[in-house]
């Protein structure tokens, strides 16, 4: 039973911005070790980073009666086959996250949704 689903849609530009603006302290603050390292590897790492930010709002809009939700709680990491999965670190979280994301040169968008 689907019990919740977000969206979100970002313009990459922005993370860029914000990345040049604060660095390592915007990174570090809104994503994990292994999602930074992952974005990284990439030949443009903001399109990747607005990926995983709009997941992260999308997973934070359909987990809304979960309020204590921190940046870092949700890490989105690509299994082996490159599709992106999504995990929690919360106590009160039992139900299964699927996301899909998407991402231009432009614009970065994410889907969840949340299932018992």
């Amino acid at each position: 039973m689907i019990t919740g689903i977000g969206t979100d849609i970002i313009e990459v530009s922005r993370i860029a911005k914000a990345t040049k603006r604060w660095g390592q302290h915007f990174l570090n603050h809104v994503f994990t070790k292994d999602e930074i390292a992952y974005c990284l590897r990439h030949k443009f790492p903001a399109q990747n980073f607005a990926g995983r930010f709009a997941a992260k709002e999308a997973v934070i809009k359909a987990l809304a009666d979960i309020k204590d939700l921190q940046w870092t709680d949700i890490q989105i990491i690509n299994d082996a086959s490159g599709k992106p999965r999504c995990t929690v670190a919360h106590k009160n979280l039992k139900q299964s996250i699927h996301i899909s994301i998407s991402h231009t040169n432009k614009y970065a968008t994410a889907f969840a949704i949340i299932e018992e």
